[in-house]
């Protein structure tokens, strides 16, 4: 999942003139979903003198670095509002050690249920997926569904996963609940375990909405969201020019507007799903 985006970044460093092994080294720092880890990861890459933190995908690990250091700069990739997390001040003035791209993923958790209703309209009980151990977004994704179910008259069940073996508790849960739809939080550990959710949802009979096209390509029902990788090439553009001596200060929040609705109509056919063809024709993608 994160090779893509890797390669992405490393080509965003590239046009500001940097390549990896001839003139910029990068060291990683892995949590693998586990976001206790990430606050010791952090103040360990201090330690060494880096000369730039970089925190792509992960809202968790971008706050974990801005705890870390107020002097070394820090470049993020979030899909959560970052000045309601508390990285920067602004958008367009960050302030401080800190800025980067935000892809608004957090934002249309709302949009996903609202799709996810117009493909099951019968569904009269809807859970939302969250990480407990990314409080900022499960508070921020909680809070929108809350007033959405309501809106639509559905009633919300809040679901928690942290580890793969919570899996199966939670599709457990789903069942015993009778849930018809199901809405996966814009979080690090599910978009890495974005190919293993979606084949989960497509064997448990689950419509299910995450944000990228990843799920909707293992089986999930679809996806709708920002780009995953477009954003970490401009992570990578702000540290190489932060490498050439740019404050982070000085350079706006990035907001990629692009938004792309994925829909797998063979899942849908082995759900028994109606997709509308209004809906078929907003997709920027069918997979069949």
């Amino acid at each position: 999942m994160y090779a893509p985006a890797l390669h992405t970044f490393r080509q965003g460093l590239s046009e500001t003139g940097y390549v990896e092994g001839r003139n910029v080294a990068i060291e990683f720092r892995w949590a693998n979903g586990k976001n206790d880890l990430l606050s010791a990861l952090a103040k360990d890459l201090v330690r060494r003198q880096v000369n730039v933190i970089v925190a792509p995908g992960s809202t968790p690990a971008a706050l974990a670095a801005k705890a870390a250091t107020a002097t070394i700069p820090i470049v993020f990739q979030v899909g959560i509002d970052p000045v309601a997390a508390g990285l920067v001040t602004s958008l367009a003035r960050p302030g401080g050690n800190v800025t980067g791209v935000t892809n608004i993923n957090t934002e249309l958790a709302s949009k996903r249920l609202e799709l996810l209703r117009e493909l099951v309209p019968k569904a009269t009980i809807a859970a939302l997926l969250v990480n407990p151990t990314s409080p900022e977004i499960t508070k921020a994704v909680s809070s929108d569904l809350e007033s959405t179910a309501r809106t639509l008259g559905l009633e919300l069940h809040i679901v928690q996963a942290s580890t793969d073996s919570d899996f199966d508790t939670v599709f457990a849960t789903l069942a015993q609940r009778r849930v018809g739809a199901l809405v996966i939080a814009p979080d690090a550990f599910f978009i890495s375990r974005g190919q293993v959710l979606g084949a989960l949802t497509a064997r448990h009979g689950m419509p299910a909405i995450t944000q990228f096209r990843e799920f909707a390509a293992a089986g999930g029902l679809m996806s709708y969201g920002g780009s995953f990788t477009e954003p970490v090439r401009q992570v990578g553009i702000y540290t190489g020019r932060i490498l050439k001596g740019e404050k982070p200060a000085d350079l706006p929040v990035q907001q990629p507007m692009k938004v792309e609705l994925v829909i797998n109509l063979k899942t849908a056919k082995a759900l028994g799903v109606t997709v509308p063809q209004s809906v078929q024709n907003r997709a920027d993608e069918v997979i069949e």
